[in-house]
């Protein structure tokens, strides 16, 4: 069952959450972001139960991060192409690839995201696009937007994490 609680539906990491939280839909971007479209494959590569990958696909069909386009008419059979959307969401895919990399991989990294010229492994960090620098712990405060509503401004100015004048423990 989906949280209802109006603080997590006004949260932009709870919506998020609520499109792509699942971990199949993630393992299914993944794949789609490897080249993956056909049904066929996602399931080869995940080795999911059919109707688990047909309810994902549905869902992420149904919240915009796939175009389902027939490329068979008999039988009718159908590939799932990303979207602007989805391909929004490939550097979470790749902040998380470092992070596993980074806390995961005890006997060293299986995996690399590496620059497609020259193979060069990336090393994905998430930066401010004015500044140029890495977003941190010890520098970011989450504020209200303009379209926060009365709880949700209420409800930023109780978390003492998010106090720009309290820094984070162990920094």
């Amino acid at each position: 069952m989906q949280p209802k609680s109006p603080s997590i539906q006004e949260c932009p990491v709870g919506r998020a959450v609520e499109t792509v939280g699942e971990w199949w839909s993630i393992l299914i971007l993944r794949d789609a972001f490897q080249g993956a479209t056909k049904f066929d494959e996602f399931s080869q590569s995940l080795g999911i139960a059919p109707n688990i990958l047909s309810r994902r696909l549905a869902h992420l069909t149904e919240s915009g991060m796939f175009v389902r386009r027939r490329y068979n008419e008999r039988p009718p059979r159908y590939e799932y192409v990303l979207t602007d959307k989805a391909r929004d969401f490939f550097p979470v895919v790749a902040t998380l690839l470092a992070w596993g990399n980074k806390h995961l991989a005890p006997k060293g990294e299986a995996i690399l995201l590496a620059n497609r010229h020259d193979r060069r492994p990336f090393n994905p960090v998430v930066v401010d696009a004015a500044e140029m620098q890495p977003i941190t712990l010890a520098n970011a405060v989450i504020i209200a937007g303009p379209r926060a509503s009365r709880l949700m401004r209420k409800r930023l100015t109780s978390l003492k994490a998010m106090n720009p004048a309290v820094a984070p423990a162990g920094d």
